[in-house]
């Protein structure tokens, strides 16, 4: 925007240009440094909690070592447990916040499209608390939903202690969002494009550098508390024939057909829920009953599961096995998040992704763990929409940089499919369930790019200052318009009279002998320049509440012309012509004949 607002009504012209930036974008900067080590702790202390929740309930011991419940033997326990685990959230989200419910994106997004950009400290505390019980008692659930909202809200409270704007603590708010899950997967690539893909909704340097900033600290920081290097390990031979990008491609587009299927039965069983006559304090347990039930039959797909992705790339797992996991997990993590229970997606979505390729790979040249890989990253970039994201992402969970190309041609086909089968993600369509409507769409402000001089009237009727206030009540009761500026006889603007002045002065009585001029040169005029931008115009009539601005020449300060909010809309018209008309145009190639004299 080119004009900085310093106080209520007040606007600082702000020089154009490519971007928009201030000193300030240091103090965000040094702010990010803190919560960036701060969401790492807390990524940390996150995991550490669903590894002693977890040898608590499935191995009686008191410990923090992370272990795998692919070896649990099912029994009735295996039922009873995650039973257990959902009616203590149930309990935490109704008396402690019921904004622990849920996979925790969407409420990140809520706070900064809808809250401003506040967060309380008792969703700081008890989502991680209630995401580790449900993961650790069996939920087939990943951490990086819970440590995104965990991490978000270390970024909004520490913004909070701070005199900062709204847009400012967004920017923080993201901080802690993306070095929260840099700490959790070694991804900072990741992070940065999952923040603008997802969370920001803008690319600017006031929220660009600041996020960066707080992964890159994670990401530093990261060695002295997680395992270090990439979190699987995976090297594929990326030799593909001729036709290898079309199969790639190809697991794209199942993927994103997977990705609609999962996506609308998530919110039929949401609808389901919603008729069930209980409490919604009950629905966890219930959920939990489904997911001990799938426990029963498949213990691999309990948990988080970062073991079986592992065994997905690396191609250790029989036909049999991958077949029951992409059931049983899909089945129960469906079930489960439509429960409103705590836990994240994104964990989840790379299993269902990874086993989709693998399958699919079994009709495929090259290892299982290559088309397993691709699964993954189109399954996570086509249900979230962020193909970037996904392409990058997978990329640093291997340290496998070579099947880049591969990537990316799966991920945007599964994006595309989504984007054309549903209106909605996963994500966005819980908040337009609250009623909330969002768009994810990036564009040029068109109002930055038009000026004042493409969209003002050129041709304005005025009032002589001169002339007497009988005289000119008269005119404007006879004219067609709601205002008309007041010129002297050099043409310069004195003020602006209107229909609702004239009505006034008229009641009030006793001008019968002033001057137009000397009624309106003590009201306040607010005026731009051709050359301005319409959207200095438009914070110019926000901030004086006018709906017409006086148009003047910046060195005569003659009048120019006249800007209404009428004369706004043109700009919405214009874009809106340029998305929806569809015309031919035919490039005209002049040929130049030459005669040659015949001899």
């Amino acid at each position: 925007m080119p004009v900085r607002r310093e106080g209520p009504g007040q606007i600082v012209r702000r020089p154009l240009g490519d971007f928009t930036a201030d000193p300030r974008i240091l103090i965000l900067l040094g702010m990010a440094l803190v919560i960036g080590a701060a969401a790492t702790i807390a990524a940390a202390g996150l995991l550490r909690l669903i590894a002693l929740v977890t040898n608590l309930a499935w191995f009686g011991a008191l410990e923090t070592v992370p272990r795998s419940l692919a070896g649990v033997t099912p029994s009735p326990w295996t039922v009873l447990i995650p039973v257990i685990g959902g009616l203590v959230i149930g309990l935490i989200a109704r008396y402690g916040s019921e904004k622990i419910r849920g996979h925790g994106i969407p409420e990140a997004i809520e706070a900064i499209l809808i809250g401003r950009s506040r967060m309380s400290a008792k969703v700081a505390v008890l989502k991680p608390i209630s995401s580790a019980i449900s993961i650790g008692t069996g939920g087939p659930f990943g951490a990086e939903g819970p440590i995104i909202m965990t991490g978000g809200a270390i970024g909004s409270l520490f913004a909070q202690l701070f005199h900062l704007s709204d847009a400012e603590r967004k920017a923080l708010l993201v901080a802690g969002a993306a070095a929260g899950m840099t700490a959790i997967f070694g991804t900072p690539v990741a992070a940065v494009l999952l923040a603008v893909e997802l969370l920001l909704f803008e690319w600017r340097p006031r929220s660009f550098v600041p996020v960066t900033a707080a992964v890159l600290t994670a990401a530093a920081l990261r060695p002295l508390l997680f395992e270090t290097g990439p979190l699987f390990p995976f090297t594929s031979d990326p030799a593909l024939p001729g036709w290898g990008l079309i199969a790639c491609a190809g697991i794209g587009l199942l993927a994103g057909l997977l990705s609609g299927v999962l996506t609308t039965l998530l919110y039929r069983l949401e609808d389901t829920f919603e008729r069930l006559p209980l409490h919604w304090m009950w629905w966890p347990a219930i959920g939990g009953l489904f997911v001990g039930l799938g426990g029963l039959i498949e213990p691999r797909a309990l948990g988080v599961g970062y073991d079986v992705i592992g065994d997905l790339l690396n191609g250790d797992l029989a036909l049999r096995a991958v077949l029951l996991i992409l059931a049983v997990k899909a089945a129960i993590w469906l079930v489960a998040l439509a429960s409103g229970t705590s836990g994240g997606v994104l964990a989840p979505l790379l299993i269902l992704g990874g086993a989709m390729g693998w399958l699919a790979g079994l009709l495929l040249p090259g290892a299982h763990g290559f088309w397993a890989l691709l699964g993954m990253a189109a399954m996570l970039g086509g249900t979230m929409r962020a193909p970037l994201t996904g392409a990058l992402f997978a990329v640093e969970l291997t340290g496998d940089v070579r099947i880049l190309g591969a990537l990316l041609a799966a991920t945007v086909t599964a994006y595309a499919v989504t984007v054309l089968l549903l209106k909605r993600s996963i994500l966005t369509e819980k908040l337009a369930r609250r009623g909330q409507h969002i768009t994810r769409e990036y564009a040029v402000d068109p109002y930055a790019l038009t000026r004042v001089r493409d969209v003002m009237v050129r041709e304005v009727d005025v009032l002589d200052a001169a002339t007497g206030v009988v005289e000119a009540v008269a005119a404007m009761e006879a004219g067609r318009h709601q205002a008309y500026p007041v010129v002297d006889d050099a043409r310069h603007p004195v003020g602006l009279a209107s229909r609702g002045q004239a009505l006034h002065w008229t009641l009030e009585g006793g001008h019968g002998a002033d001057r137009l001029g000397a009624l309106v040169a003590g009201l306040p005029l607010a005026t731009v320049h051709p050359d301005d931008v319409v959207a200095h115009a438009l914070d110019v009539m926000t901030a004086t509440g006018q709906g017409r601005l006086v148009v003047t020449d910046p060195g005569s300060g003659v009048l120019v012309g006249l800007l209404t909010r009428r004369d706004l809309l043109q700009v919405r018209a214009t874009t809106v012509r340029a998305e929806t008309e569809r015309r031919a145009f035919r490039a005209g190639l002049r040929i130049r004949r030459t005669t040659v004299p015949s001899r």
